[in-house]
């Protein structure tokens, strides 16, 4: 099978310092690690009250794995490796570690009942902006703009993401 290229995000508000980088290190056993976004700082949105501010980012992933085998060794492998529990019905609780697929180059559909490009790259500018970083010029396959212009349109649409350079990732 040939390597494709896969855009993952990555958020993380528990133990972020740990589990984030050990988060990039664990996809690079996926696949290759070809590019990795600043870390930025970002409030919680719709997460319970005191809820720890989140470090978010993006991967550009190399990999020959198909989409549901990525997907379910992104929940086992990563999430659920670094404490990660998921609940039925909840989506907005404090989490280790949170890996998305967020584009599969132009697919649009579901990878095991997640949307992809996932529906967060225009809705949060902490999604958008990690992956503009990544791949400024890449159209976005139902949007039609780039997700530069994306980040850019979602800038003061919510908190700003505060770029964290003392974050140093290794993978």
């Amino acid at each position: 099978m040939r390597r494709q290229s896969v855009y993952l995000t990555i958020g993380s508000n528990l133990h972020q310092e740990r589990c984030y980088p050990l988060a990039v290190r664990k996809l690079a056993e996926m696949g290759e690690v070809a590019a990795v976004s600043p870390v930025y700082e970002t409030e919680p949105i719709g997460l319970e009250e005191g809820a720890g501010r989140f470090f978010n980012g993006a991967v550009l992933l190399l990999t020959e794995f198909g989409p549901e085998d990525l997907k379910t060794r992104l929940l086992e492998d990563v999430e659920k490796a670094l404490g990660r529990i998921h609940l039925p019905g909840e989506t907005w609780l404090s989490r280790p570690i949170d890996v998305d697929i967020a584009l599969w180059g132009g697919t649009v559909g579901t990878i095991l009942g997640r949307p992809v490009p996932d529906p967060g790259i225009l809705r949060y500018v902490h999604v958008a902006l990690p992956l503009a970083d990544l791949a400024p010029d890449f159209v976005h396959p139902v949007d039609g703009r780039t997700l530069a212009e994306i980040a850019e349109d979602l800038v003061g649409a919510g908190p700003l993401p505060e770029l964290r350079e003392d974050i140093i990732l290794e993978f």
